[in-house]
């Protein structure tokens, strides 16, 4: 009898493992994992993205090193985000549904993976330098912070979100030592203020647009947001957002057709000429941000960027032109 309820828990177990798996896959948000495509943005804008060292790796494949490196650490914070917020999300009319909240993966289960996702991170980060270490370390002490303190603050929470995003952007520097310009930094940081402001915004009005639960009942920092501040942020962020990086594309280096792209453009009458080229995509992020803003105020979608980004075709078909104008401007001209 005792050999008959083994086999039976041991068949059990294998059942329930893709289960399991699939469930720590869900929590670890592979949605987020868009977020750290950000390690590529000084690498791309550089013009560095295809360069390959003679002593090292492509400038690609580094980053993509260290760009899997941070999607385990941000894998492992929001699972144990979940464990923390566990009691609190239960209360929550949509995160009641998530795995740990709704008791479908066990905290044991949760605790073991967040230790071994940080081991494998730390494997993998042991290839590069000093600076990016701090920099993983920093990006961990800042989402405890963020969970602990700053969610609770107002305008630090919005704050410590910009700032991950910063930190992103400086760990794919720094591992292929790139410089950034200042105007690109202050794009990154409106930018994800505006992302963040909007997240907040969206979350009030969808808390308000039902009737079962009252702002702050489940996200307390809501009440410390009237909307009217709100507004006036989002406005802020979004201008600021298109205005620093349309100088940004101005600073840039000048950009001088080559090959058979000089040809073409001999063509043109001056009116047309310009040693600017990157400012072509400026068109596309102005559109992208009044799309964005469409969608957060028309629709309330702005709670989830990451699936804003995915579900809407404008949007998505606008990133798409952005990225192709980006590296026509910077690698097929120059």
């Amino acid at each position: 009898m005792d050999k008959d309820q083994k086999k039976y828990s041991e068949k059990n177990m294998t059942a329930s493992l893709p289960k399991t798996l699939f469930l720590l896959l869900k929590t670890a948000r592979p949605r987020q994992w868009v977020k750290n495509l950000s390690l590529f943005a000084a690498l791309l804008f550089s013009g560095f993205l295809f360069y390959n060292p003679v002593d090292a790796l492509p400038y690609f494949w580094t980053v993509a090193l260290a760009t899997l490196t941070f999607t385990l650490v941000t894998s492992a914070i929001y699972i144990a985000n979940d464990l923390v917020d566990k009691k609190a999300d239960a209360q929550h009319p949509f995160k009641r549904k998530r795995p740990i909240a709704s008791g479908e993966l066990s905290t044991e289960v949760a605790k073991l993976a967040v230790f071994s996702l940080l081991i494998l991170a730390g494997f993998f980060s042991l290839y590069f330098s000093l600076f990016f270490k701090l920099l993983v370390l920093l990006y961990i002490l800042l989402q405890i912070g963020y969970s602990k303190i700053f969610k609770h603050v107002p305008i630090l929470d919005v704050a410590s979100i910009a700032l991950g995003f910063l930190i992103r952007i400086y760990a794919g520097s720094v591992v292929v030592n790139l410089h950034m310009s200042v105007w690109f930094l202050l794009t990154v940081i409106s930018a994800s203020l505006f992302l963040a402001v909007g997240k907040r915004q969206s979350e009030r009005t969808l808390l308000m647009g039902n009737s079962s639960e009252s702002i702050g009942s489940t996200r307390k920092i809501l009440k410390r947001y009237s909307e009217r501040l709100l507004d006036q942020y989002t406005a802020m962020f979004a201008t600021a957002t298109w205005l620093t990086y349309a100088i940004f594309t101005f600073q840039n280096e000048v950009i001088v057709p080559q090959s058979e792209f000089a040809t073409i453009f001999r063509l043109l009458p001056k009116t047309l000429h310009t040693q600017k080229w990157l400012m072509i995509s400026v068109p596309f992020v102005i559109f992208g941000v009044m799309r964005y803003l469409q969608l957060v105020y028309e629709k309330n979608q702005g709670e989830s960027p990451e699936r804003v980004l995915f579900n809407d075709k404008p949007l998505l078909i606008t990133v798409f032109l952005f990225g192709l104008s980006v590296i026509f401007a910077l690698y097929l001209l120059a």
